[in-house]
């Protein structure tokens, strides 16, 4: 199976080839580095036509590669073949020039197979622990387009800086019901609205958890399932709203596979970068603004510094609905003029910004629903919520913050409209965004529910709650959250 990703900035092509995480000039070079080992352990008669024919896959792969870029994980591939070739092509050069035929000795040849088999291997599990993400299909009726606003908001002064001048702007992508693109349009890319955008993004988020950069080089090259300004539905009316938070030193995209899937079926999702608190917010001027949210380590000081950051989320995610309705109303032109229908509209975030979904919802009774992926409520848990909640989290353990559950049990339970708490078997802290598609799957960094399960639960769980809560689609919603995992339901008189 073959899934085609087009790259837009350049005409190529970074086609995946499910469950190795391989290109085809990747897959080839692997195939080719393969047989040159092999050819030494073939029949007399047959290594000549296999050399030659591993070298006619490797040669042009490698090239291929050389002009596109060469991701790490093909460097200990094209290592085995470089180790392998000069055994492989030996007898074949000695025989034209009519010198007796050469071949290692067995003591020799035997290892040596074995560490070029090593070498080649490594590529192929590389590939599939940091993969290019291929992101699902979404399941909805609409096709999906996305496009990329700027706002800054005259009112507000800028917190993080110290020029008085300076006022609160944020950069917002919609994803949104389109109408189907022409076969082969270009798909919009994963972390910005260009190849240099991403990979600034990609970098960004790599240092500040720690990682080498080059670990998770596929992750700018990857392609969406949405198509940049695609022409809006004809059909659908005006579309309900949903506002997203990122985590904290999140990015605007990385929940991309739920806002397209959500979008799918019928909803507009605007999702926010923080400036000063993203990893790297990149402006329409071409300036990138860095995250200077940092801990301290000292517990109540860094929750202090949590509750000031959630609040400017909040007003980001106030101001941003501000703006929608202008733009559903005509202040604001564009594609989208008057199909936005902020008349319905949910809140959401995960982690930190499930905490600012929550704040925003108690400030600003224009949120219609709210719904918190695996996020501590930081500040004050008053005043009650009135808006119902879906609260989505990963298995408490001994490991998880002991104040977490009461805090959030809290939260719901003082809430004046019924609220759910949907705990999912197998899920951890990254189930819950994109990073199950391309980080290795160890159940303790994302999971066990896999690649493909993972983001189908989070966003299927999601639906449901929006289309009961802002479409007041009849049916039983706590009997179709269950199927996802233990259920809690708190019902306005269960905290009184």
């Amino acid at each position: 199976m073959w899934h085609g990703v087009p790259r837009p900035e350049d005409g190529r092509v970074t086609e995946i080839i499910a469950g190795l995480y391989l290109s085809p000039p990747e897959f080839l070079a692997l195939l080719g580095a393969v047989a040159l080992v092999v050819a030494r352990w073939l029949p007399p008669a047959a290594r000549p036509r296999v050399t030659i024919a591993a070298g006619a896959v490797l040669v042009p792969s490698a090239i291929v590669l050389g002009a596109v870029g060469i991701r790490w994980q093909m460097l200990p591939v094209l290592a085995g073949a470089a180790v392998a070739a000069p055994f492989a092509l030996s007898p074949l050069l000695r025989r034209r020039t009519g010198r007796p035929a050469w071949r290692a000795r067995r003591w020799l040849a035997v290892p040596g197979s074995v560490a070029c088999v090593g070498l080649i291997a490594t590529g192929p599990v590389a590939a599939w622990a940091f993969p290019v993400p291929v992101f699902p299909e979404p399941s909805g009726r609409f096709a999906v387009g996305t496009r990329v606003v700027q706002w800054t908001d005259p009112r507000r002064p800028e917190s993080f800086t110290a020029d008085p001048h300076d006022r609160r702007t944020v950069v917002v992508q919609l994803w949104y019901p389109a109408r189907k693109s022409p076969a082969g349009a270009p798909r919009a890319p994963y972390l910005g609205r260009t190849e240099h955008e991403a990979r600034t993004v990609s970098d960004a988020l790599a240092r500040q958890v720690g990682l080498p950069g080059f670990l998770v080089d596929g992750v700018p090259r990857a392609r969406t399932r949405a198509v940049f300004d695609a022409p809006v539905a004809d059909a659908g009316g005006r579309f309900p709203v949903v506002l997203f938070s990122p985590g904290s030193g999140g990015v605007r995209t990385q929940n991309t596979a739920w806002a397209e899937e959500l979008a799918s079926h019928g909803y507009v999702v605007a999702a926010l970068d923080h400036p000063y608190d993203s990893a790297a917010v990149v402006l329409a001027d071409g300036r990138t603004i860095r995250s200077e949210t940092v801990s301290t380590g000292d517990r109540e000081e860094d929750e202090r510094l949590a509750a000031g950051w959630t609040a400017v989320r909040a007003a980001d995610l106030g101001f941003v609905l501000t703006q929608l309705d202008r733009l559903g109303g005509g202040e604001i032109t564009g594609p989208l003029t008057g199909r936005l229908d902020t008349g319905r509209v949910a809140v959401t975030g995960h982690s930190m910004g499930g905490a600012a979904a929550l704040l925003a919802a108690r400030r600003d009774r224009r949120f219609d629903a709210v719904v918190d992926l695996d996020g501590y409520p930081h500040g004050p848990v008053s005043p009650a919520l009135r808006q119902p909640a879906l609260a989505l989290t990963q298995a408490i353990t001994s490991g998880t913050d002991p104040r977490y559950l009461p805090r959030l049990t809290e939260a719901l339970e003082l809430s004046t409209a019924t609220s759910y708490r949907l705990t999912v078997p197998g899920a951890a802290h990254l189930t819950f965004m994109d990073g199950p598609l391309y980080l290795p799957p160890v159940p303790s960094l994302v999971g066990s529910l896999g690649r493909t399960e993972s983001p189908h639960v989070v966003a299927a769980a999601t639906l449901a709650f929006l289309d009961a809560t802002l479409r007041h689609e009849p049916g039983d919603l706590a009997g179709v959250l269950s199927a996802y995992g233990d259920l809690s339901v708190h019902h306005p008189d269960d905290g009184r």
